[in-house]
């Protein structure tokens, strides 16, 4: 089955004529993400737009929710006043499964678990004309892929691996649910013009190195905020020559760079693959337009000339990585990773390993493993780590299975669990003796910070390619380097690994008894949705208040937050997703893993109305109930990681009115904007560090809020004495609208009635 063909064929009619137009316009050759952005404009320009500094209106072809950031953009949706969604849109149900057991059980526990939320997702997909993928279908990134990723395309989602559509040369990016609901409800989507990073690829990988060593050998040069604000489009012959599937996972790593997104350029790859998929039409439509889906000639001539900034990798050079713990950055050559153990006294010993996700969980990265596990069983060595396998979707568990590499994998020990994110995202009920015990995991996702996986400080998380994490299960050992090294198997014989075998596709196809689709209702007036007022897990929301008119003052210093606080510390995920669709309940988990820079510890604060410590939320609350608004003042790179709006929602909810940091993550500074909240940042980094734990805030200068026009911070500290100074804001005039009318989705009513 082809999903929306019409749309797809009518994107690629009007291509040829759009990018011509924009060449023109612009006076010079095109890099491929240039003529996407320019063909998906929300309306024509005669303008060139500045990357980096103009906002710009697009028009998506699509929209993509998982469930545990669906409830709440559907939540939204509901209150915009239109009776079907405007684009092609899709619920996929992957984050509330948790990890427990195996597939079967794990999947029969979260549906009788998620009972109520599920049943809320599927009725309100049935209303308003929106795909529903069940509970066991496949993590949404993987079931976008391959079904709906089309080169040339552009697709919004709410999730930040949503760029993993990039694989299939899309541009697809993720958001918070506010800006879905945008989309859905027919209205431009917002976003400042990326700036353009080419990485340019010669040569070809072979033996160990797969394309997860591209992307973390970039995450090592670019860092976790090096990609900010930019598209990273690859490009060269090294660039097509090898799977579909490979170029989705370093599309979808991109996230950990903080990139827009990731993109490749169409080619026979992306060809194999839609045919593969049953797509073949799409195939077809593609190939007719193969030009416009490329960049052109002079790009790969003179890249330099196009992208802000080049990088050039030749994969015959290149060799396997590993990068952590706690960060995704860290990268280290397989060749310096056992040293880096030893000096940093890391835990040797493996003592879970863990492949698949949305990242990894392709045919070709399965049977690759498999064939690893194979030479375990073949030369006497058996796995030495717990060992887990996450298949992506059920389209590739079942084609697995049908071939034999699920077998392959119980025999050594595997524990296949369910077509969900699982352990990726903290959904995991891991084991341990001692949870303050230090210790060393491994896995093929895309993320490791502190508690990501299992919720322990304790855990030493590292992330490499399939091949690499079930080479280390074999040895349970981090020092072991299967490219050089031997190991002793059960006779006392030295044996080596041989280098993984596997194939880019299924050799006798894909195949799959149920998908796990669920088609809309052809009219969707009569569904009912319902939300129970009782329900501890939905809730019906309510407009946040609009600005009162004036400068804000006597705010509270709430948090000071030290170092990385991502949206993993902002919002936690794990337990706490049960609560996503209920703004008041998962409040409670409001910035309680964050470092407070006054005692460095996590969910403590000092409440100045009783001059007692206590719980970040519970401390907000009081603030609240005492009419008291505050400030949350934070580090470099606020807010990386994930896409949730919750990580903005609960702040608003709770009463905080701004957000006051050395830097953000473009997601998240998009979010606040869209909640009503102040996003704000230190027009000088050192300012702060004069903020004290007892200080009174004010925020001047709102009643002129312009674009590109300074506010003023006035610290009131507790001696008397008092700072000042300014700071710097991105709003455009229609972000200012969202925060003077307390948030977008006001907005949006107000329009929606003025029409009805």
């Amino acid at each position: 089955m082809v999903f929306d063909i019409d749309m797809i064929k009518g994107v690629y009619a009007a291509l040829p004529g759009k990018v011509e137009a924009t060449r023109k316009m612009l006076g010079r050759p095109l890099t491929l993400a240039e003529k996407i952005l320019y063909a998906h404009l929300s309306a024509p320009t005669s303008t060139p737009f500045e990357r980096g500094k103009s906002y710009v209106d697009f028009a998506p072809d699509r929209v993509a929710m998982q469930d545990a950031t669906a409830q709440m953009a559907l939540l939204q949706f509901m209150t915009a006043g239109r009776d079907k969604v405007a684009v092609p849109s899709t619920v996929h149900c992957d984050h509330l499964i948790q990890a427990k057991v195996g597939a079967v059980q794990d999947l029969a526990i979260a549906n009788d678990t998620n009972k109520e939320v599920y049943a809320f997702l599927s009725s309100i997909s049935d209303k308003y004309g929106i795909g529903f993928w069940k509970p066991g279908a496949g993590i949404i990134h993987q079931v976008v892929l391959e079904n709906y990723a089309f080169p040339g395309g552009m697709m919004i989602g709410t999730d930040s691996h949503t760029p993993n559509a990039g694989g299939l040369g899309m541009v697809a990016i993720g958001v918070g649910g506010a800006d879905a609901v945008d989309v859905m409800a027919g209205l431009p989507w917002e976003l400042k013009m990326p700036k353009l990073i080419g990485v340019k690829l010669t040569g070809k990988m072979s033996g160990w190195t797969s394309a997860k060593d591209i992307i973390l050998k970039v995450a090592g040069i670019l860092t976790v905020k090096g990609g900010t604000g930019a598209i990273v489009e690859y490009f060269g012959e090294g660039a097509d020559s090898f799977s579909a599937t490979g170029k989705a996972t370093i599309c979808n790593m991109g996230a950990e760079i903080g990139a827009t997104c990731s993109l490749f350029a169409y080619d026979e790859k992306m060809a194999e693959y839609l045919k593969l998929t049953s797509r073949a039409e799409v195939a077809a439509a593609a190939d007719a337009v193969k030009e416009h889906l490329r960049p052109d000639a002079e790009v790969y001539a003179d890249p330099a000339k196009f992208y802000d900034q080049v990088i050039e990798i030749n994969l015959d050079e290149l060799e396997p990585y590993v990068n952590g713990p706690f960060t995704p950055d860290l990268a280290w050559p397989i060749s310096k990773f056992a040293q880096a153990v030893k000096e940093n006294n890391w835990p040797e010993k493996l003592e879970v390993a863990l492949i698949g996700s949305c990242t990894n969980s392709s045919y070709e990265d399965i049977s690759r493993s498999a064939s690893l596990a194979q030479q375990a069983i073949d030369k006497g060595l058996g796995m030495k780590s717990e060992y887990t396998i996450t298949p992506g979707s059920e389209l590739v568990r079942y084609t697995i299975e049908r071939d034999g590499l699920l077998n392959t994998f119980a025999q050594v020990g595997g524990v296949v669990l369910a077509n969900a994110c699982g352990p990726c995202i903290g959904q995991w009920a891991r084991h341990v003796d001692d949870p303050n015990r230090k210790n060393s995991i491994i896995t093929s996702f895309n993320r490791n910070f502190a508690k990501r996986n299992d919720g322990l400080a304790s855990t030493h998380a590292f992330v490499a390619s399939p091949e690499i994490v079930t080479a280390l299960a074999i040895a349970g050992d981090l020092t072991f380097n299967p490219l050089t090294d031997t190991l002793t198997n059960k006779n006392g014989e030295q044996v080596k690994l041989d280098e993984p075998k596997g194939f880019e596709l299924p050799v006798k196809g894909f195949a799959v008894e149920d998908a796990g689709y669920q088609a809309p209702a052809e009219d969707g007036s009569g569904v009912q949705v319902i939300v129970s007022p009782t329900s501890d897990r939905l809730q019906l929301l309510q407009p946040f208040a609009p600005w009162e008119g004036t400068d804000l003052k006597g705010l509270k210093l709430l948090i000071k937050a030290k170092g990385k606080c991502t949206t993993d510390h902002i919002s936690m995920a794990g337990p706490w997703l049960k609560y996503r669709g209920h703004l008041d309940n998962i409040s409670n988990n409001m910035l309680i893993g964050a470092v407070n820079a006054f005692n460095d510890k996590t969910d403590t604060v000092k409440n100045e109305l009783t001059g007692e410590y206590g719980a970040v939320p519970a401390t907000m609350r009081a603030y609240k109930a005492a009419g008291l608004g505050a400030v949350v003042v934070g580090d470099e790179n606020y807010g990386e990681g994930s896409s949730r709006e919750h990580a903005a929602m609960e702040p608003r909810h709770l009463g905080v009115r701004a957000i006051l940091v050395k830097s953000f993550a473009r997601i998240h500074e998009t979010n606040l904007k869209k909640q009503g909240m102040l996003g704000l940042t230190f027009a000088n980094k050192e300012d702060y560090d004069k903020v004290q734990e007892d200080d009174n805030i004010d925020i001047l200068g709102l009643t002129t809020f312009a674009p590109g026009k300074q506010l003023t911070v006035v610290l009131h500290h507790k001696d008397g004495s008092t700072d000042e100074f300014p700071v710097n804001h991105t709003y455009n005039e229609q972000q200012i609208e969202w925060f003077k009318a307390g948030g977008a989705l006001n907005v949006i009513r107000a329009e929606a009635a003025k029409k009805a």
